[in-house]
């Protein structure tokens, strides 16, 4: 069971993974060269955030997740955020399925865009590793293989989608109303809707918390897709700090659930009791 958690709560959450891609196939031309970036006002994070949490298959915990910013790095002569989101496996689990997963960004630190992204997935026998280079000069993805593709402008990958997301401000917005991101995975770009459901309180270990509730819709054929596949509860304050994330199965459902956390920006204001 641990070994659909990961793909279900990370890659589904932000990885646009539809049937409907918007461009697939290598670069042919090459926009000009900007001559400056975007700058996105962050409140959300910085380095040194930890985020972890219990994945649980009803009661039952199947393994442990964990978000962080060790460090920042410099790429393209820029400041970027080195992303992290890891999971892996607990016993009993571990014994017979043994999960121990890596996605990685590197973040603009300024515009919250991705210069690279890294995936490292080892579960039980099964293992696949994908590198991928941003040029948002040129507006391309290269992949460990070589292979360019051209992308939309300041287009994301699973981990950035995320972190950008935590940045947007959702005071305005009603229940219903949809945030689209654009996202390359794998050889394509594709649209990722961001459904906002409105707030809700919630109680996990950590704490009880008012929250934003989030669902991202997969898009199929043009149309959004609604399916209540996966809802994220978000802190209703600047920080945005991801408490819980769920996801319907064929029986029963997965839950993430925040256990612990250090390094925020600020104090969680959301925070009830």
């Amino acid at each position: 069971m641990i070994s659909i958690v990961i793909p279900l709560l990370f890659s589904l959450l932000f990885g646009g993974l539809s049937d409907d891609p918007q461009n697939s196939g290598s670069a042919t031309e090459k926009t000009s060269a900007k001559t400056a970036f975007r700058s996105v006002e962050n409140n959300a994070f910085i380095e040194g955030e930890r985020l972890v949490f219990d994945l649980r298959y009803g009661i039952i915990k199947a393994g442990e997740g964990e978000m962080r910013i060790p460090e920042v790095t410099n790429i393209n002569g820029r400041d970027a955020y080195r992303v992290q989101l890891t999971a892996r496996s607990v016993s009993p689990f571990s014994w017979v399925y043994k999960v121990e997963d890596l996605w990685e960004s590197h973040l603009d630190k300024k515009g919250i865009f991705p210069w690279r992204f890294i995936e490292r997935i080892r579960e039980g026998g099964y293992s696949r590793d994908t590198n991928v280079e941003f040029d948002h000069i040129n507006n391309t993805a290269v992949t460990k293989d070589g292979e360019e593709y051209s992308v939309p402008e300041y287009v994301h990958d699973m981990v950035s989608a995320f972190y950008y997301v935590r940045t947007l401000d959702f005071d305005d917005l009603e229940p219903g109303d949809i945030i689209t991101l654009e996202n390359f995975h794998r050889d394509s770009t594709y649209t990722l809707g961001v459904l906002y459901h409105g707030r809700e309180e919630v109680s996990v270990k950590t704490g009880t918390f008012d929250t934003i509730v989030i669902e991202p819709l997969i898009q199929e054929g043009g149309l959004f897709q609604h399916d209540g596949a996966i809802h994220i509860w978000l802190t209703n304050d600047k920080l945005r700090v991801p408490v819980r994330m769920r996801t319907r199965i064929p029986v029963g459902s997965i839950t993430a659930e925040l256990s612990r956390y250090s390094g925020l920006r600020d104090a969680i204001r959301a925070r009830v009791q």
